[in-house]
């Protein structure tokens, strides 16, 4: 996460590089994301479908999150293409909004998220509900730092998925028994898939559409974990998490969509009909992601990548396409 100070000074630069382009050519785009690069793909998509629209397309700019919602709002970048709803709410309200977004469509739907244990454990030991690690025993087999606690593989600093990890500790009372470890996700989760490769009992946040399910595969390696039906005294469980299958991991099914800057929009309604209309299987951002796993991760084999799943969607790319530029007439 940044600080404070390295988030202002990042956006002041930002806002200073975006006011100097636009100010070359106000039909410029720039594409904005977080520091997760398996977020390019779905990034590069939207670009290309403005390219095709005879707009000229920038890089995506990679900066935190928070800076990422302030500077679509603000203008400094043109869309982002990974607003999670509902998970992103805070960051979407705290920008401006609806009154400084634009949002239509849905992305990419069913993106689901929770808590992981490597399969061996759970049917050793029974753990379906990651309430069962309120026992210090049960805990302690996921302890790696020797202090007795379970070790959860969390999230970084800043992401909405701290908030939700954090009110989860507090709500099922587990702050007693389990640690949320947080730094570098990419890196701490490098580390628990090294030590799962041991043989070692794992415990871990992740989402879905990314790389680790297909690493660490549920059903297979490992399990998702149900939160506890009892909580804290005086506290409340969140509301609809309940997944279509009947299980309840705790996270309400997500959403991911492209916002833009609603000026942009209202000014552009070919790019604006564009955001609305596009469509990401989630398995096919896994498959993806995957891919850059297996180290296909350089920016030239993620246009290649975009520019195959055109290809495999030629005609339903030239649609988005055709409807788009007649929605500017």
């Amino acid at each position: 996460m940044l600080h404070n100070t390295t988030k202002m000074t990042a956006l002041t630069l930002f806002s200073v590089f975006s006011a100097a382009t636009v100010q070359a050519n106000d039909t410029v785009i720039q594409p904005i994301q977080s520091t997760i690069a398996e977020e390019t793909f779905q990034t590069v998509l939207v670009s290309k479908g403005l390219e095709a629209l005879g707009y000229q397309v920038n890089a995506p700019k990679e900066v935190d999150y928070n800076v990422a919602y302030a500077s679509v709002a603000n203008g400094d970048a043109t869309f982002l293409a990974t607003n999670w709803s509902p998970l992103h709410n805070d960051k979407y309200e705290k920008a401006g909004g609806d009154n400084a977004f634009y949002r239509q469509g849905v992305y990419v739907n069913n993106a689901v998220h929770g808590y992981l244990i490597d399969k061996k454990t759970a049917d050793k030991y029974g753990i379906t509900n990651i309430g069962q690690l309120k026992d210090p025993a049960m805990a302690k087999l996921f302890d790696h730092d020797g202090d007795g606690k379970a070790n959860l593989t969390g999230c970084n600093p800043g992401w909405g998925c701290e908030r939700a990890i954090n009110e989860h500790f507090d709500i099922y009372q587990l702050g007693d028994t389990i640690e949320h470890d947080q730094g570098n996700y990419s890196a701490l989760i490098a580390n628990t898939i090294a030590r799962y490769k041991n043989g070692e009992p794992v415990l871990y946040y992740t989402w879905t559409p990314y790389w680790v399910s297909g690493v660490l595969v549920p059903g297979k390696d490992v399990v998702w974990l149900e939160v506890p039906k009892d909580t804290a005294p005086g506290k409340t469980a969140p509301k609809n998490t309940a997944l279509p299958n009947g299980k309840d991991y705790g996270f309400t099914m997500n959403t991911i969509n492209i916002i833009a800057n609603k000026a942009f929009a209202q000014q552009h309604p070919d790019a604006a009909k564009l955001f609305s209309l596009m469509k990401l299987p989630l398995s096919d951002i896994n498959a993806q992601n995957m891919a850059m796993r297996q180290g296909q991760n350089s920016t030239k084999d993620i246009e290649r990548h975009v520019d195959g799943w055109i290809k495999a969607h030629q005609a339903e790319f030239d649609n988005w396409v055709a409807q788009a530029k007649a929605a500017k007439k």
